[in-house]
Formats: C-alpha cells, sequence, structure tokens
C-alpha cells in the first residue's frame, strides 16, 4: 500500500515538472474559457494554419477544463496529426506539449500506465531533440507556451521574451516572429507604434508576405504615421476576399483601416460583400455589424437612416445568439444603436438596465459603466450620473482601457466644473486607488 502511494506521488512530481498547458499556471476561470473557446473557433481549421497544432491543444485544455475530457481527448489527438502534417515527420520536440497534456488527461482519468505510458514518450522526444542547455527549453516549447499564454496572461514582457528565445534558436520559424511582432502591436491598440516596433512590423512583412491579417496591421499604423495607405488597402481587400475565411485573415484589420483612411461606407460594403461570399460566416456578421456600428453611433438621431438602423439591429441580435458567452460587448453596442432609433430610447434605457444588474468581473464592470456613462451624457444628457458612472467605473483598482478612460473624463469635468461638482470630482480624483 505504501509502495503504491509512493509510486503516485513520484507520477504527479514527474507530471508537475512537465511544460505543458496543465502546468503553466493559466487562469481557468469558466467565462474567460468560454470567450477564448469563441475565438479559437474563429480562426478556422483550414489545412496550412501553420498553428493548427496549437490551437487544437488549447482547445483541448479548455474542453477538459469545462469537464469534457472526451472532447479534450479528440483535440490533444488531433493537435498530435496536425504537428505530423505540418512538419511533415513523425516525431520531433513539437509532441513534447502535447505528450505532456495527454499524461495529465489520462492521469485525472485515473488511467496512470497510460499516463506512465506518455510520460516516457516525453523523456523520449527530450533525450532525442534535447534543448541547448539544461535551464533552457526548446525552441518549440517556448513557441508554444508564447503563443499560448499571449491569449491568457497580461504579462508581455514574458511573452516577449518566450518568443525571442525560440526565434533566436530557430529564426527560419517566420510565423513565430509574425506572432511576438502582432502581441508587442497588440499593446498599442489606441495609438501609435513605437518606431522600432513599426520597423519589425515592416520587416516582419518581408518574411512573411502572405500573412494578410500583419499586413492590415502594417498598412493601419502607417496610417497612423500620416501615410496614404488607401490604394495599398484596396488591394489587400481583393486579396483578403479571395483567401480562405478566418478570424486571421485580416479582415477586421483591413476593416479599420477602411473606416480610418478611406471611408465607414467604403467599409460597410467591404464588410457586406465578404458576407455574401460567405454567408454562415458568425465572424464576418460580426465584422459587418461593427461598421455598421462605427457609422451610427456618431451621428445624432436626425443624421441616421432608419434603414441602416434596422441592418444594424438584426446583425446585432444575430451575433449576440451566435456568441452567447462573449457578447456584452455586442449588447452595449445594440442599447447604443437603440438610442438613435426613432422612440427606441426606452429600449435602450431598458437594456443597460439588464446589463447593469448581470453578474460580471470588475474588468466588464469597467467597460458597462465606462459606456453607460457616455450613452448618459451624450444620449440623455444626464450629466451628474454620467459623472456618477464614470467614478464608478474608475475606482475599480484593475488597470484599463476604460477605466484609464474613465479617469480623463472626469479630469475634463474637473476642470471645467469650478463649482461644487468639480470639488466632489477634485477629491474623488485625489482619493483613487491605484490597481
Amino acid at each position: 500500500m505504501m509502495a503504491c502511494s509512493q509510486s503516485k506521488k513520484q507520477l504527479v512530481a514527474k507530471l508537475e515538472a512537465l511544460q505543458c498547458h496543465f502546468t503553466w499556471n493559466m487562469e481557468t476561470n469558466q467565462k474567460k474559457l468560454l470567450r477564448l473557446n469563441d475565438m479559437l473557433v474563429d480562426i478556422g481549421t483550414e489545412e496550412g494554419n501553420s498553428w493548427l497544432g496549437h490551437i487544437y491543444n488549447l482547445q483541448g485544455f479548455i474542453q477538459y477544463q469545462l469537464g469534457s475530457t472526451e472532447d479534450a481527448q479528440s483535440f490533444f489527438n488531433k493537435a498530435a496529426e496536425a504537428f505530423r502534417q505540418m512538419r511533415k515527420a513523425d516525431d520531433g520536440p513539437w509532441l513534447v506539449v502535447n505528450y505532456g497534456n495527454l499524461a495529465w488527461l489520462h492521469h485525472h482519468l485515473g488511467d496512470q500506465a497510460e499516463s506512465e505510458a506518455y510520460l516516457s514518450k516525453v523523456d523520449a522526444l527530450m533525450k532525442k531533440y534535447p534543448s541547448p542547455s539544461q535551464d533552457e527549453l526548446h525552441a518549440e516549447t517556448y513557441a508554444e507556451k508564447a503563443w499560448t499564454l499571449m491569449k491568457f496572461s497580461n504579462d508581455r514582457e514574458l511573452v516577449a521574451d518566450y518568443f525571442q528565445r525560440a526565434i533566436k534558436m530557430q529564426p527560419e520559424m517566420v510565423e513565430w516572429n509574425t506572432s511576438y511582432v502582432l502581441g508587442l502591436v497588440s499593446d498599442f491598440k489606441y495609438n501609435k507604434v513605437e518606431a522600432d516596433i513599426l520597423e519589425k512590423m515592416r520587416v516582419a512583412q518581408e518574411q512573411d508576405p502572405e500573412n494578410f491579417y500583419l499586413a492590415a496591421c502594417y498598412l493601419e499604423q502607417r496610417g497612423k504615421k500620416g501615410e496614404d495607405v488607401k490604394d495599398e488597402a484596396r488591394e489587400l481587400a481583393v486579396k483578403i476576399l479571395r483567401n480562405p475565411f478566418s478570424s486571421c485573415n485580416g479582415m477586421k484589420a483591413i476593416l479599420n483601416v477602411y473606416s480610418d483612411y478611406i471611408s465607414i461606407d467604403e467599409a460597410i460594403a467591404l464588410a457586406e460583400e465578404a458576407l455574401e461570399l460567405h454567408p454562415d460566416e458568425r465572424y464576418l456578421k460580426r465584422c459587418a455589424a461593427l461598421c455598421l456600428k462605427w457609422k451610427i453611433i456618431p451621428l445624432s438621431h436626425s443624421h441616421t437612416k432608419q434603414s441602416t438602423i434596422d441592418r444594424a439591429v438584426s446583425l446585432l441580435e444575430e451575433v449576440i445568439s451566435l456568441y452567447p458567452h462573449s457578447s456584452l460587448v455586442k449588447k452595449i453596442d445594440l442599447a447604443n444603436i437603440h438610442a438613435k432609433s426613432n422612440n427606441g430610447m426606452d429600449k435602450a434605457d431598458q437594456m443597460y438596465q439588464d446589463l447593469l444588474i448581470m453578474d460580471l468581473e470588475p474588468v466588464e464592470k469597467q467597460l458597462l459603466y465606462n459606456k453607460y456613462a457616455t450613452y448618459l451624457h451624450c444620449d440623455r444628457k444626464d450629466h451628474d450620473q454620467s459623472v456618477r458612472y464614470h467614478m464608478k467605473a474608475a475606482e475599480i483598482p484593475e488597470q484599463s482601457f476604460y477605466r484609464a478612460n474613465s479617469i480623463k473624463v472626469l479630469e475634463k469635468f474637473k476642470n471645467k466644473s469650478r463649482n461644487r461638482k468639480g470639488r466632489e470630482i477634485e477629491k474623488f480624483l485625489e482619493n483613487l486607488q491605484e490597481p
């Protein structure tokens, strides 16, 4: 009995020493997992996707965390097959993480013999394909860990470090460099990227010319610098339309370029054209709804065509039903669009009241309070209540764009109001806790 217990302890120690999804200390909040799964489904699984094995590995881990062990095993098996096809080899260091996942899965299923069999496979691979030193992981493991943590972690420096280590060891893997650069760019969602990152984007595009998502992001950043990117954007849009569809084929990124540097109407036309080509793609419905929102939200009631509003409402309602686990932003968009409709203000009010009683995570609350504050200010002209909700967003001690935006708005209100309200805001900001 004691020998059996000792054996189990040794097995667990070996499992905990593995490099795989089960040991990377990732947040397994159910809401986050469901949203992430939606995102992975939209990426698609068309042949030739260089991250397909990693996608299946992550989907397997998510399915296990959501309680579906059969689906988990199916995805882990698909991951192994995808790696074999992409690398054109039956084994290699790219399977270390996959076999580690399977060792953990069988351990959790109570099949210790199968778990030990996968542990033996990991040992064999690490002997056959050793890492450069005892203190370093194999390049393939660094790359997969970086790609996976990019979806889970806010520690961008750690993710960048893992990617850089992998790229240094195997510089010929251009897709690793592309993902590394796109990760750097994601931190500048609302601003121009720094000059050195723009140069990294240029080099990455030269190395990976068929990555249209990268190409569209690069055009967007060049547009922010003041370059005329209209003609290149139109040429790239044609290529994107001709390519197999996925959320990573660059459609949303090129729509951003169209809306910022060509016109919202052309962005809408492009999204509708893509939707005609792929009428069942939920992600394209999401893109088309986004473009209509860009056109409607900044306008006053009198400048908004009811037919445009009706199309946006119809699309958004469909998108919300297609993304039941990741539709908070879309519900907010729908409320704001109803506010622009004839006699739609009561509907918008009710939608916001329904959202305000939902059980939300802190960052989601910040988003909702910030958006509701803007609605109260712009559509309801209720400036006192708007200030109150900006305060509610700001007092949640989590770093986010929406918290920062609410603080910025409160600073403006404070500077404009030389009365009691201004002093109240000033006192609130002075006592605000930093996250």
